[in-house]
């Protein structure tokens, strides 16, 4: 199960158990910036495309980072997979697998 998936379960669990809402972050507490991610991609991928770096856009924050400590504080979630490589491979591998399907769909 995603990190994601089990945050919402953990919040979910949460709103049963006292009967009111909450807003939780759910995040690593590390930021990435643009250029690691476009590079990580590129080697998880194994893809060279090209990119075009350009200045930040007019209030574009320099850093968001999400602070996880509340939900971990409040509930059993504890982050699993804070590997930025791993989440970009399985996202890749089930883009591939949901390209895949639809190109079997449309034959």
């Amino acid at each position: 199960m995603s990190d994601l998936a089990s945050a919402h379960l953990e919040a979910l669990n949460f709103l049963i158990e006292y009967k009111k809402s909450e807003v939780f972050n759910c995040g690593y507490g590390k930021g990435f910036s643009v250029r690691e991610v476009v590079n990580a991609v590129k080697e998880v991928t194994g893809s060279n495309y090209p990119v075009e770096e350009t200045d930040r856009r007019a209030g574009d924050p320099a850093a968001l980072i999400a602070d996880s400590s509340k939900l971990q504080k409040s509930t059993k979630w504890e982050p699993q997979y804070n590997d930025l490589s791993y989440i970009i491979k399985t996202a890749f591998n089930w883009e591939k697998s949901e390209t895949l399907k639809k190109w079997k769909e449309n034959d």
